[in-house]
């Protein structure tokens, strides 16, 4: 194997244990409806992505048992990789460790919360690690998180002392890299549906109302459930 690895952290989309924020608002079933429309969508950016610029696709998954539903929604091309370890910080270490095991030359872990993540901040990160010398790769979310981390190699340092959840997720991550001499590059900021406040940022986005995201992807998924089913009481 060989090329970047492009990996989407997600659950498979369960009624009631999917979009737990949002669905007080919309409904669960609404809400694992969406939660399965962004993973669709943020697998769409990352086919986008070039073949010739050497990528591969992969869900990175939980729960165990769920490969059937993930299958369904991602790619055929897509690779899966089972969620392992006890809070996210182990689950992205692990991902990482795996994928590079694999002889992927760098690994790009995105959430997929993010329906509209633009292909061309993708791209930003692979052309960054591919050039000389090891390297961190954040994009920053609104929120304080962030939507992706790339690496060439998987260094510990960075998932740990970190508020997994806490909107000081992204400057701890910085920090760390600093302390152990990696170098950073920082994306552009962008952001996680999450809630109904990001919900609605994401229907002014596709209504191309958005002063704040621009140039965003298209979300076919997202914006054809929106459409047939609008959740005009938010």
């Amino acid at each position: 194997m060989s090329g970047a690895a492009i990996g989407i952290i997600g659950k498979a989309p369960q009624p009631g244990r999917s979009k737990t924020r949002l669905a007080g608002a919309i409904g669960p079933e609404a809400a694992s409806e969406l939660s399965a429309c962004f993973l669709r969508d943020v697998a769409a950016a990352i086919e986008a992505v070039p073949e010739v610029l050497g990528r591969r696709g992969y869900g990175v998954y939980a729960p165990a048992g769920a490969e059937d539903v993930i299958r369904q929604l991602l790619p055929a091309g897509f690779g899966l990789l089972l969620q392992a370890g006890e809070d996210l910080g182990h689950v992205l270490l692990g991902a990482t460790c795996a994928l590079l095991d694999a002889g992927h030359d760098c690994v790009l872990l995105v959430n997929g919360d993010s329906p509209t993540l633009p292909t061309r901040l993708l791209l930003q990160a692979i052309e960054a690690l591919r050039e000389p010398g090891d390297r961190m790769v954040l994009g920053p979310a609104s929120d304080g998180g962030y939507y992706l981390i790339g690496l060439k190699r998987p260094h510990r340092q960075l998932f740990t002392r970190i508020a997994w959840g806490t909107d000081s997720v992204a400057s701890s991550t910085c920090e760390r890299a600093a302390e152990i001499g990696l170098a950073t590059t920082l994306l552009a900021e962008w952001y996680d549906v999450d809630d109904i406040e990001t919900l609605r940022w994401l229907q002014d986005e596709l209504a191309g109302h958005s002063t704040r995201f621009l140039g965003g992807g298209f979300a076919a998924a997202s914006r054809a459930f929106l459409r047939a089913a609008p959740l005009t009481n938010l």
